[in-house]
């Protein structure tokens, strides 16, 4: 038989199977369709558990895909934040599964009212590459809290993570309630087609466009995490070194390949020198060396690095300064490197970078600076280096992204008491923590009346009495 020939047949059967795992998932949800709080927590205590027993397992598969990950960045970037995710949900759980009361009107005595919070049914969950885990395990426990069935999609740029994923997750959760898909584009596309009850994507804003488009032919409310280009502030009169380090830690964990990493960092016009200097002993800090440093994270495929060094050709054809933070890179570990003299033309500062590539952006004033980030869609993140509580104040005030970090970077993702989530083109909706478990939820509002019922009062046929009521409750 050819090989395109059973290719397609593989793919097809891998598209019916498809189908068959949300049918079977959507009848056990019909079967089940409110999971109590302990089963809930059965269920994230059996996900805790295997994530702890595997954990270098895990680690090693995720190095295979990118060809060397850093075992101590996947334990501080995937591991850890996924375990911590899953004790905040259990600890919390039935606290937000309480149902909250509301008023009722004095018109419309006697009488109660209450929020219930009812499982939508079956979640998809559509993983990038950049942390298969963490971004596999974040949704899937805000789902599981909330008393869903899951469904996630893996990257065919992960295979290795894919196939583990797929392994352990069968050994706890049966496939009506938890299950892993793997395959290519095609089947991606037809992943978010299927009527979900929530499909949740994280990933490239041009294909998030794909995701909504094809989730809006079934009605089907979408979660969106997209990224963008997440600026870095640096003011007139933060230390240098402080800034740097910090802005650096953010940069090259995972060789920049995150979706809330600096992107480019704006700095005043006469610090720009200082700057570049207290980055480059920050960075070589971090990584005294390039070659075989078990700390330093490759880039995860040759497609992503050819990328990259279409975007640095690219900026320096157009005048761009290139410096580089070591001599050369060493097969896919890419050298960190600084840019000066960027411009908008050059494609590094129209796309996400997602790789260790930084531009410099001098400014005059915070006016600039700001007027800079509010003329570009709206980023993902935005991180301020300063002290002083009035500008700070101005960078929450009239700045627009998702999330913000003061004399940080990164770190606020990982807050499992915060929402998570983009604005405009970096995203739409948020989770993480309560309001996970609130995205992946009914708020079904519910008034109860008893066998007294004062609504007679304006029932029809219609008179004077009406009016007169309608006198009495009406607000001017």
């Amino acid at each position: 038989m050819p090989a395109d020939i059973a290719y397609l047949q593989n793919s097809q059967q891998s598209l019916s199977e498809l189908h068959d795992l949300f049918t079977a998932q959507r009848q056990a949800y019909a079967a089940h369709p409110m999971p109590p709080a302990a089963q809930r927590q059965q269920w994230l205590k059996a996900l805790r558990n295997v994530l702890s027993d595997e954990r270098q397992a895990l680690i090693d598969a995720i190095s295979q895909d990118f060809s060397h990950r850093s075992a101590d960045e996947t334990l501080l970037a995937e591991l850890m934040p996924s375990l911590h995710g899953i004790h905040y949900a259990s600890k919390h759980l039935k606290n937000w599964m309480k149902a909250s009361p509301r008023k009722v009107g004095i018109a419309f005595q006697p009488a109660a009212a209450k929020v219930v919070y009812q499982p939508l049914g079956v979640v998809g969950v559509i993983v990038p590459w950049n942390y298969p885990l963490y971004l596999a395990i974040g949704p899937l426990v805000g789902a599981l809290s909330a008393g869903n069935r899951v469904m996630l999609k893996l990257s065919e740029s992960t295979p290795a993570t894919g196939q583990l994923l797929k392994t352990l997750l069968a050994k706890v959760f049966p496939e009506d309630l938890v299950c892993v898909v793997l395959g290519e584009a095609e089947v991606g596309m037809a992943f978010s087609k299927l009527p979900f009850d929530h499909l949740l994507f994280t990933g490239a804003t041009s294909i998030g466009k794909h995701v909504m488009r094809a989730a809006a032919e079934n009605l089907t409310p979408v979660t969106l995490e997209l990224g963008g280009k997440s600026p870095a502030i640096v003011s007139h009169d933060v230390p240098l070194k402080d800034a740097a380090e910090r802005i650096a830690f953010g940069k090259t964990l995972n060789a920049g390949q995150t979706c809330v990493a600096p992107d480019y960092v704006l700095v005043p016009e006469d610090r720009v020198g200082s700057f570049v200097e207290a980055y480059r002993q920050a960075v070589r800090g971090f990584y005294p060396t390039l070659a075989d440093n078990p700390d330093y994270t490759a880039i995860i495929n040759e497609r992503q690095l050819a990328r990259l060094h279409s975007y640095l050709s690219d900026a320096t054809s157009k005048g761009a300064l290139l410096i580089p933070m070591f001599e050369q890179d060493q097969g896919r570990r890419m050298s960190h490197s600084l840019l000066l003299n960027v411009s908008d033309e050059m494609i590094v500062m129209q796309d996400e970078i997602f790789g260790p590539v930084l531009p410099i952006v001098p400014y005059k004033n915070l006016d600039q600076a700001f007027a800079y980030i509010n003329q570009r869609p709206r980023p993902l993140a935005l991180y301020f280096f300063g002290y002083n509580k009035a500008e700070q104040n101005r960078v929450l005030n009239e700045t627009h992204s998702g999330g913000v970090c003061l004399n940080d970077t990164l770190l606020h993702v990982a807050q499992d008491d915060m929402p998570f989530g983009g604005i405009g083109a970096s995203g739409m909706g948020h989770y993480h923590g309560r309001e996970g478990f609130l995205t992946f939820s009914k708020a079904k509002g519910v008034l109860i009346k008893q066998r007294f019922n004062a609504a007679k009062l304006i029932y029809p046929p219609y008179g004077k009495s009406i009016q007169k009521l309608i006198q009495k409750l009406f607000i001017r």
